[in-house]
């Protein structure tokens, strides 16, 4: 999550989306910044991201590799999360070994991470329960696509917003 921990502040934005997912890079490029720069720096709302793998093969190890690199250190998921939503094309149509190795990659030139530790821990499954923890909350929540964000205020449900999400209907529904 980014901002304060959960329950801290105001609003609340829980965002279920796929790594390989057009329309969730989308609102990673134009809605996610300035949700950071209003809403989660300056404290008043926490931004929840819950990987879901559901639309190309390449999502699932690359929301497994999210996980085990959230388990290692948050700014490297971070960080990681936007190369995957910034170039996309880069991972359609790769096999998971090639997704992991490209993961691998990026992770050692743009994190401090164990970069071969962390896929490592991606591979051998060690962040399946990550995944499956959000898959059975999507579930629950009767996400059917992705993005699909809920938006909480003082802990009451506001709205839920499926498909791109803007940033002035996310703060208008929160009142932030």
């Amino acid at each position: 999550s980014l901002g304060p921990p959960p329950g801290e502040a105001s609003g609340t934005i829980v965002a279920f989306e796929d790594p390989s997912c057009p329309t969730c890079a989308r609102f990673e490029r134009e809605t996610v910044p300035q949700i950071r720069e209003n809403l989660t720096d300056p404290g008043d709302a926490t931004f929840v991201f819950r990987g879901i793998p559901v639309v190309y093969e390449w999502g699932l190890p690359a929301t497994r590799a999210l996980e085990a690199t959230f388990a290692a250190d948050a700014d490297a998921f971070w960080t990681l999360a936007e190369e995957y939503f910034a170039d996309q094309s880069r991972f359609r149509e790769q096999s998971a070994d090639v997704v992991y190795a490209m993961t691998e990659g990026l992770l050692e030139a743009e994190t401090g991470v164990d970069a071969a530790a962390v896929v490592e821990s991606a591979r051998a499954g060690e962040a399946d329960a990550a995944v499956e923890a959000d898959v059975a909350a999507s579930e629950d929540a009767n996400v059917r696509a992705t993005p699909t964000v809920f938006l909480f205020r003082d802990g009451e449900l506001r709205t839920q917003i499926r498909g791109m999400a803007r940033y002035d209907v996310i703060a208008g529904a929160l009142g932030l």
